[in-house]
């Protein structure tokens, strides 16, 4: 399409707010649930981390690291289609990259394998 104007009329009309709001309120009342639910998942897996990492006697300052570890697993588990090995695989590289910045390999491997039900991959 060689005509800017119209171009631009047709990108106008394919963005019309109006259209966008309304189809935002149709699909609303089930997005909210959805998130509802999704955020229950995760207040209750960071409480079995806050658990694992009380057990480890981990100091309260270094939290938001094993948290985010946590979270990064939970997202690995619910958002990705991957399973066996590869899955292990790249839990693990979540496991090393926040022991690289400083937190406990055991710790993490403790929570990978008893908050998410990992194992570690067979090298």
């Amino acid at each position: 399409m060689s005509d800017p104007v119209k171009r631009a009329e047709r990108w106008k009309a394919k963005y019309n707010t109006q259209r966008v709001k309304e189809t935002l309120d149709d699909i609303r009342e089930d997005m909210a649930k959805r998130y509802e639910a999704a955020i229950a998942e995760v207040c209750v897996m960071e409480g079995k981390v806050k658990e694992v990492i009380n057990a480890a006697g981990v100091s309260t300052s270094l939290y938001v690291p094993y948290l985010n570890f946590g979270r990064q697993l939970y997202k690995l588990t619910h958002q990705q289609h991957i399973t066996g090995e590869s899955f292990a695989m790249a839990a693990q590289v979540l496991l090393d990259k926040w022991a690289a910045r400083g937190c406990d390999p055991k710790v993490l491997a403790t929570i990978r394998k008893d908050v998410f039900n990992i194992d570690a991959p067979k090298k």
